[in-house]
């Protein structure tokens, strides 16, 4: 077990209130750092234009039956708030964020993208359970001008995914001027159920994104130094749009929330603070449908709510202070003081009929953590993972595939981080020696880890397995990943060793 050392975070923090105490009036000055309020805009946005809905790719079946995509990574500008004023941005197929990816579950798919960026990228699959080689983590790079063509069969429920970049020491950056998408997949089981399902009608994707602006309009990437988690903006983007509204028609609207933040975690819920239904977090519904009137997203995560809107009101989806449990100090400057406004549900008039939300939804095979082989321990603190920091050709270890295994996670520094694993779902076992609460109850891949709190996991490693390509594991706070909170493993068949990862400089593309 490495010697646990306390992050960057924390001493500044410290130093920070001792300052406070000893420089500055002591009490009175520490209570003014503690009672000032964070960034809020409720009430302060117009929600003058309508939600930009990504469009749902283009796709071809090709002579092996496969499914086709094609994605163009490219450069772009945007006039975000209608003010002439352009901001510097990437996207894929347009000038900020991507289209919406569909398939369906057996499909075999195929997606060639483009890189017509001046640097390296690569595009990760995030949430798919696919092959190493095609997962797009940072050891699949595109370079400029090469087209990359990742295959693979789709053989997981029904779920809401994304895409983003991945280049190793530069995923904030990408993800910050636009790169991402949501990546959705249907099956069987969820077409039987009652649930809307008519994209951009009463099925919508809601990414939400935080950005700081210059007074030029470009995006501004000022860190926070106290609480060290990467950017906070003071301006939500809703699928790239600033001040949305959505046009509701139906007596219920679902929602796929997305949180594509780099450090931000949100608590999302209605503004008169209404139930709504909780049908799916990250690896597809829930067994069961929660009633909920919040739903937090870290970094990375999503979930699926249902929403009953009343003819001709308009209600605002918001979010408040997330439980972040770091400390009043930590909480403070790292968002937990902050209140966002986010998007706007316009009823209509007349409202078409919506079936109402099943009590149960989907099946869950539960893991069995006695079974499981292996327990493995994972301590974040700093910037690194069991006292080291991500190295590319280090594999930290391998598992051995359809083996269970139990990880153990726990955020030892007095920050926020996450915890993300690459191609698989996991199910939570307990929360600080707790039941998880409701939210936590289906698949995911992503979860949140307050400062003490152990989170214990519960994997199976299936179908795919190489010695040599890892997948990773990290820190969905951008920055931190990016500053080496990560580390990789691979899946083996039984009795195999792990081998050598590609050489730093090996590209996945084809000119």
């Amino acid at each position: 077990m490495p010697t646990r050392r306390r992050s960057l975070g924390r001493v500044l923090i410290g130093v920070l209130a001792v300052v406070l105490v000893l420089c500055c009036g002591g009490a009175a000055v520490g209570g003014w750092v503690l009672a000032r309020g964070g960034t809020d805009t409720v009430g302060q946005v117009d929600f003058v234009r309508p939600l930009a809905v990504p469009p749902l790719a283009t796709s071809r079946v090709d002579g092996q039956g496969r499914r086709v995509f094609d994605l163009l990574a490219r450069d772009g500008r945007r006039d975000f708030r209608g003010d002439g004023r352009l901001t510097r941005t990437a996207g894929f197929d347009g000038d900020f964020l991507g289209p919406t990816l569909r398939a369906r579950r057996g499909e075999r798919v195929v997606v060639n993208v483009v890189n017509r960026l001046a640097e390296e990228t690569s595009v990760h699959w995030h949430g798919m359970h696919l092959p190493a080689r095609m997962d797009g983590g940072p050891h699949q790079p595109i370079r400029p001008g090469a087209t990359w063509s990742p295959t693979w069969t789709v053989d997981q429920p029904a779920a809401t995914l994304w895409y983003h970049p991945h280049p190793h020491g530069a995923t904030e950056e990408h993800v910050y001027r636009g790169l991402a998408g949501m990546f959705i997949l249907d099956d069987d089981r969820e077409a039987a159920l009652p649930l809307p399902r008519r994209y951009g009608v009463d099925d919508v994707p809601v990414i939400v994104q935080d950005r700081n602006f210059s007074r030029s309009g470009e995006f501004k990437k000022t860190r926070n130094s106290i609480a060290g988690i990467g950017v906070l903006g003071d301006t939500l983007l809703v699928n790239g749009t600033v001040g949305p509204y959505l046009d509701v028609t139906t007596e219920r609207v679902r929602l796929r929330l997305l949180n594509g933040s780099t450090a931000r975690t949100y608590d999302f819920g209605l503004a008169d603070d209404r139930p709504f239904a909780l049908i799916g977090s990250d690896g597809g519904l829930l067994p069961r449908t929660a009633r909920v009137n919040r739903v937090q997203l870290s970094p990375g995560e999503r979930a699926e709510i249902v929403v009953d809107v009343r003819p001709g009101e308009r209600v605002t989806l918001r979010s408040t202070p997330p439980d972040l449990a770091a400390g009043a100090l930590a909480d403070r400057f790292a968002g937990g003081a902050d209140r966002f406004d986010v998007l706007q549900l316009r009823a209509a008039g007349t409202l078409a009929a919506s079936p109402s939300v099943p009590d149960t939804l989907v099946p869950v095979d539960r893991l069995d953590p006695a079974s499981a082989g292996e327990t493995r321990r994972f301590t974040l603190t700093g910037r690194s993972i069991n006292g080291r920091s991500m190295q590319m050709d280090r594999i930290d270890f391998a598992a051995t595939k359809d083996a269970t295994e139990v990880w153990e996670v726990v955020n030892q520094d007095g920050a926020p981080h996450n915890f993300h694993v690459h191609d698989v779902q996991f199910q939570v076992l307990s929360v600080g020696g707790q039941a998880p609460p409701p939210a936590l109850g289906g698949w995911k891949d992503t979860v949140y880890l307050a400062p003490q709190r152990p989170v214990r996991l519960v994997l199976r490693f299936t179908d795919h397995s190489d010695p040599d390509v890892p997948y990773m594991f990290h820190c969905h706070l951008l920055y931190h990943e990016d500053a080496g909170m990560m580390g990789q493993f691979v899946v083996v068949e039984p009795g195999q060793r792990a081998g050598t990862p590609p050489r730093p400089g090996t590209h996945a593309g084809h000119d």
